[in-house]
C-alpha cells in the first residue's frame, strides 16, 4: 500500500477529474500496463472475428460443394478458427477483468486510506466547518464509486473505445468513401456529447454534495439519538431526514435526466450514421462490387462501432460521475491543516533550565486568542501564565471565561494570534506536533470510550504497554475493581462510546488511560464536574494519584476539586483576574471568595 507525501499529492484543478487519480495508479504501473495489454488484445481479438467470419462466408460456406477447395473438411477448418478466436477472446478477457479488478480494489483502498489519514491530520477548526457525515460519505459513497468505475467502466470504455476505433478503421480500410461520410456524422456527434457531459459532471456534484448532506445528518442525529428521543423529536428529525433525501432525490433526477439525453443522443446519433454506412453497403453488394463475405464482415464491424459508441455514452456518465467524486476526495487530500507542522522541528527539552522539579515548566506569555468562527471575541486577551514544573495549577471561572481555551492552546490544537506558548523553554510552534502531544495526558469533561474492549481502551494511552502494566494503571485509576466484575473482564467490549459504563466508570477509564501514559504534563479538562458524591470521591482518589510527580493544570467548576492545588488562577473574559492557593483567596476576599461562597452554600442546601 503507498503512502502519499505532501509533495506526491494530485495537483489541485478544479478540472482535475480522474486525472487526480494518477499518483494513486503510479505505484502500480506495470499492473496498469498488464491490464492495457490485456485489454487491447481482447479488443485486438474481438476485432479479428468478423474477418474470420468473412473467409467462413466467402470461403468456407461457398465453396462447400467444391471439392477443389476442401469441401466439408475446409468448412470445419473455418469454424475451428472461429473456436480458436472464441476461446483467445475468453481468456484475455477474463485475465483483463481480473487485473483491472484488482487495480480498482487496490488504488480505492489506497485513496480512502490517504484520505483518511489527511483527515486526522485536521485541526479541531475543520471539524468545525466540515460535519462528520460528510466526510463519511467521501470515504464511503465517493471512494466506491470510484472503485466501481476504475475496476469496472473505465475498462468497459476503454476496450470499446480501442473496437469502437478498430472497427471504423476497418471499415474505412475497406470501403474508404463510403466511411467518410459516417466519420463526419460522427465528429458531428462529438461537439454536443462534449457540452452535455459538462454538464452532467456538475449536476454529478451537485447530487453527491446532496448525498453527503443527508449523511451528515443522519450522522449528527443518531450520535445524539437519547436526546432526540427524550425530547420526543423523532418524527421531526424523521422528516428533516426526509427533506435531506428528497433534496438528494431531486439532485440525483436532475443528473439523470441529463445523463438520459446524453446517452439518447449519442446511440441515435451514431445508429443513423452506421445505418447510412450499412446501406450504402448492401447497395454495393447489390451492384456486386463487394461479396457476401465482405458485407458480413461489414455488418459485423458495424455492430461493433455501434455496441462500442452505446457503451461509450452509457460509461460516460459513470466517468463523469467519478470525476466529481474525484474533486470531492481531492478536496480533502489538499485540505491543509490550520495547524500546520514546523518545517524544521526541534526537540523538547527534557527539563527547563535550572530546574529542579520533575514534570513540564509551562509558560504562557501575552497570549491573545480568538476562535475561527467568532473572530471578533477574544478568548484569551493578553494572558500570561506560568506553571512551575511538578505543581498543581487549578483554573476556575465563570463558563466562557477561557479555561477549556487554555488546554486545547497547551495541545496546540489552534494557533493563538498573538504571544508565545512555552513548554519547558521551547516554542510549542517549533515543537513536532507528535512529540508535543506524546507529552502531555488529558482527561477530558466527556471521556471517549471506544468500542473496544476494556484492555484496548486503556492501552490506548501507551500502546506498547505490557498487560501487567495496563493493569496496574487501572487499579490506580480505582477501575479494576469493576472492571473485573464484568463478564469477560478486562475483554469485555464496552460497546459504542461505552454505552455500558456510567460516567464515573467512563470516567476512570479515561484516567486509567492517562496514568498508563505517563506524560509529564496532565490536563484534567472538569474530570469530576457530572459525578456523583460516591462517584467522585474515586476518580477524585485516581485523579490524586494520577497528579503525581507531574505539572498538572486542572480546569474545574467544582471549588472543592481544586483547594489543594499548589496555585488557582482565576479567569474572566479570557484574563486573570485572581492567583493564589485556596485560602489566600479566600482571606483576600475577592472573585474567587465570592464564588467560593456562592458554591459551597448551594452545596451545603
Amino acid at each position: 500500500m503507498q503512502t502519499l507525501t505532501p509533495s506526491a499529492l494530485p495537483p489541485r484543478t478544479k478540472s482535475a477529474g480522474l486525472a487526480a487519480l494518477i499518483p494513486f495508479v503510479k505505484p502500480y504501473r506495470w499492473h496498469a500496463m498488464g491490464a492495457l495489454v490485456l485489454l487491447v488484445c481482447a479488443a485486438f481479438t474481438t476485432l479479428i472475428f468478423p474477418a474470420a467470419l468473412r473467409e467462413l462466408i466467402d470461403g468456407g460456406i461457398a465453396n462447400i460443394n467444391n471439392p477443389n477447395a476442401g469441401g466439408q473438411d475446409a468448412l470445419a477448418g473455418y469454424f475451428a478458427a472461429l473456436l480458436g478466436v472464441a476461446l483467445a477472446l475468453a481468456v484475455f478477457s477474463s485475465a483483463r477483468f481480473y487485473m483491472v479488478s484488482w487495480l480498482g480494489e487496490r488504488i480505492t483502498a489506497d485513496l480512502r486510506q490517504a484520505v483518511y489519514s489527511r483527515v486526522l491530520q485536521q485541526s479541531p477548526q475543520f471539524f468545525e466547518n466540515t460535519p462528520t457525515g460528510e466526510v463519511l460519505s467521501r470515504l464511503s459513497a465517493d471512494t466506491t464509486l470510484i472503485q466501481t468505475v476504475v475496476g469496472s467502466s473505465l475498462s468497459m470504455g476503454l476496450r470499446n473505445a480501442v473496437m469502437g476505433i478498430g472497427a471504423l478503421a476497418m471499415l474505412v480500410w475497406h470501403h474508404p468513401l463510403m466511411m467518410a461520410q459516417v466519420a463526419v456524422g460522427l465528429l458531428l456527434v462529438i461537439a454536443p456529447s462534449v457540452w452535455m457531459g459538462r454538464r452532467v459532471r456538475r449536476l454529478s456534484r451537485a447530487s453527491q454534495d446532496r448525498v453527503a448532506d443527508a449523511s451528515a445528518l443522519a450522522s449528527e442525529i443518531l450520535n445524539a439519538i437519547t436526546v432526540v428521543q427524550s425530547f420526543t423529536a423523532q418524527v421531526r428529525e424523521g422528516l428533516r431526514f426526509k427533506t435531506a433525501t428528497d433534496n438528494a432525490f431531486h439532485a440525483a433526477l436532475r443528473r439523470t435526466k441529463a445523463r438520459s439525453w446524453l446517452v439518447g443522443f449519442i446511440m441515435s446519433a451514431t445508429s443513423a450514421a452506421l445505418l447510412w454506412g450499412l446501406y450504402k453497403g448492401t447497395l454495393a453488394v447489390v451492384s456486386g462490387d463487394i461479396t457476401a463475405g465482405e458485407l458480413g464482415q461489414t455488418v459485423f464491424y458495424v455492430l461493433i462501432l455501434a455496441g462500442a459508441f452505446a457503451v461509450l455514452g452509457e460509461v460516460s456518465g459513470d466517468l463523469l460521475r467519478a470525476a466529481g467524486a474525484s474533486e470531492r476526495l481531492i478536496e480533502l487530500l489538499h485540505h491543509t491543516p490550520a495547524v500546520a507542522q514546523p518545517t524544521h522541528p526541534v526537540p523538547l527539552a527534557a527539563t527547563p533550565s535550572g530546574a529542579t522539579g520533575k514534570g513540564m515548566a509551562v509558560n504562557m506569555n501575552a497570549v491573545q486568542f480568538s476562535y475561527p468562527s467568532r473572530p471578533n471575541t477574544y478568548a484569551l486577551d493578553g494572558l500570561t501564565l506560568t506553571v512551575e514544573p511538578g505543581t498543581t495549577t487549578a483554573l476556575v471561572g465563570a463558563s466562557g471565561a477561557g479555561k477549556t481555551t487554555i488546554i486545547q492552546l497547551l495541545q496546540r490544537f489552534y494557533d493563538a494570534q498573538s504571544g508565545d506558548i512555552k513548554l519547558n523553554g521551547c516554542d510549542i510552534k517549533s515543537l513536532d506536533l507528535t512529540e508535543l502531544r506524546q507529552h502531555i495526558g488529558v482527561v477530558p469533561q466527556e471521556p471517549v470510550v471506544f468500542a473496544a474492549t476494556a484492555f484496548e481502551n486503556i492501552l490506548y494511552g501507551r500502546p506498547d504497554a505490557s498487560e501487567a502494566e495496563v493493569i496496574a494503571a487501572a487499579k490506580a485509576a480505582h477501575a479494576d475493581e469493576f472492571i473485573t466484575q464484568l463478564p469477560m473482564g478486562y475483554q469485555t467490549f464496552m460497546g459504542e462510546r461505552g454505552v455500558r459504563l456510567s460516567g464515573g466508570q467512563r470516567q476512570r477509564i479515561a484516567i486509567a488511560r492517562a496514568i498508563l501514559k505517563n506524560a509529564p504534563l496532565l490536563l484534567l479538562d472538569e474530570a469530576t464536574s457530572a459525578l456523583d458524591t460516591q462517584s467522585e470521591k474515586l476518580v477524585q482518589a485516581a485523579l490524586d494519584h494520577a497528579m503525581r510527580d507531574r505539572t498538572t493544570i486542572v480546569v474545574a467548576h467544582r471549588l472543592s476539586t481544586v483547594q489543594r492545588a499548589d496555585r488557582i488562577v482565576v479567569l474572566e473574559a479570557g484574563k486573570i483576574i485572581e492567583s493564589g492557593t485556596h485560602q489566600s483567596l479566600l482571606a483576600k476576599g475577592g472573585a474567587y471568595a465570592a464564588l467560593a461562597q456562592a458554591q459551597f452554600q448551594t452545596e451545603s442546601h
